[in-house]
């Protein structure tokens, strides 16, 4: 086959999956500022954070210089249970929308925890294992990390203790039965469970939750349980690094038939999939190799990057986690419970953010009931209900070849598609009944917030 004959699903042979997660902060230019004590306001080493990490997670987080970390065996077996995963040529919405444009997306919902997030669960519950441990904490938002990471323990035989943010946990009883059959409890946060979810609970009754919530509360059990450590399934450094694969078998697949993309988007909440998607193609943009347009899409009911403050902030409501430089709308933020999507975090990775702050990627915020119209024409055209979350990705992959309509330019847009939707139908119920609102914070409440930012010199 003519490398200019593309076929519609590019699918990579299993011997050309990636054998080495790649560290994008090894070739930035200004590197993500420190994680910080939160007492003390000094950098956090390895030991500081071993009470909560596993060792080697540890090591990897704080690795600004080693670009390539070797996959070990056992989690490439895993790997190609699912992997590689499919760059998928968009013809039928390119017909859809009339548009000269070339539309390629990455789609990650080809495993039963439905998302690109099994890609980090695995690895960080080997490591876990590996290192002797009884089992692993986490929160989770729309259930997708909570799903990946109970396979990902039932493969090693971990316990697995989960904390749903509340909204989810009651919108999404499938997903948790999901993670609850791989073997996982799952517990709705703020709880009663813990010193720390009762006090958010006093402070905000009734409060449907957030992952800053869910995080407070999944640290404190695993630093009170011996034989336990916490695992999270964005914003961290380490999770950036497992979801490179992502990012590294896209390029692979457009290499091998000679594809050029100008526009590469993806949805933003902690940054996972972004940061995963992007890393050799950003790696390129800094080296001087290609000058691509790259659009982080959030929601505009948490707006991290494009409303958000720049500074260090605690990564969780309790304020018991280190401190993160980051875009961020404050560790107190919560977001509007009629969100539909799993992009409730109120900062974003620490990488992403040095990347925006320096001007190498753009962003943008999109109103929900405008990427449910995305999501509606994504599923009647290409046949796959998309995940709420990467429909934000799709709505400005839209947004964007129809811009090219206008223009008659011919751009070539790649986009990441994270996961499947069949476990959001209250939120595509409340879409086509018409009851979806758009709920944006006002700059009273992002002030209010912003108030309560850390002080750090």
């Amino acid at each position: 086959m003519s490398k200019h004959e593309i076929p519609y699903k590019i699918y990579l042979e299993e011997s050309e999956l990636p054998t080495a997660w790649y560290n994008l902060r090894a070739d930035m230019k200004n590197k993500p500022a420190p994680l910080l004590n939160p007492a003390t306001h000094q950098p956090m080493g390895f030991e500081d954070l071993r009470p909560v990490f596993c060792d080697e997670l540890i090591k990897q987080e704080l690795d600004n210089t080693t670009p390539y970390f070797d996959i070990p065996g056992e989690i490439l077996d895993f790997y190609k249970m699912y992997r590689p995963s499919p760059l998928i040529h968009a013809e039928f919405l390119e017909k859809a929308l009339g548009t000269p444009a070339k539309i390629y997306y990455k789609f990650e919902g080809n495993n039963t925890s439905g998302s690109h997030k099994l890609n980090s669960a695995i690895a960080q519950a080997y490591y876990a294992k590996k290192q002797g441990l009884k089992g692993v904490t986490t929160e989770t938002g729309a259930g997708q990390w909570g799903t990946a990471l109970s396979m990902a323990c039932s493969f090693f035989d971990l316990d697995c203790k989960v904390y749903m943010v509340k909204v989810s946990y009651e919108q999404k009883p499938f997903r948790r039965e999901v993670m609850r059959t791989y073997g996982a409890s799952v517990t709705p946060s703020p709880s009663e469970t813990t010193v720390v979810g009762r006090k958010i609970l006093e402070a905000h009754p009734g409060t449907s939750g957030s992952l800053g919530c869910a995080i407070s509360e999944a640290v404190e059990v695993a630093t009170g349980l011996p034989g336990y450590r916490y695992v999270l399934g964005s914003v961290l450094n380490q999770v950036l690094l497992h979801q490179s694969v992502i990012g590294l078998e896209t390029q692979a697949a457009l290499e091998k038939y000679d594809i050029h993309p100008d526009i590469i988007i993806g949805c933003a909440g902690g940054g996972s999939n972004l940061g995963g998607l992007i890393s050799p193609f950003m790696r390129d943009k800094i080296l001087g190799k290609a000058d691509y347009r790259i659009i982080a899409v959030e929601p505009a009911s948490c707006p991290s990057f494009t409303r958000g403050k720049y500074a260090y902030d605690y990564c969780d409501t309790g304020m018991v986690c280190p401190l993160s430089k980051m875009y961020t709308l404050g560790s107190n933020f919560i977001p509007s419970a009629n969100h539909a999507g799993g992009l409730r975090y109120h900062g974003m990775s620490s990488v992403l953010s040095q990347l925006y702050d320096d001007g190498l990627m753009e962003a943008r915020a999109v109103e929900q009931t405008s990427v449910f119209q995305a999501a509606e024409l994504f599923a009647r055209v290409e046949g796959t209900l998309p995940a709420p979350e990467s429909s934000h990705a799709i709505r400005a992959a839209i947004d964007e070849a129809l811009k090219c309509k206008e223009t008659g330019e011919a751009k070539t847009i790649v986009f990441g598609l994270t996961g499947t939707g069949y476990f959001d139908m209250t939120a595509y119920q409340k879409f086509n009944d018409g009851a979806m609102t758009d709920y944006i914070p006002t700059d009273e409440e992002l002030q209010a917030s912003f108030a309560q930012l850390p002080k750090v010199d």
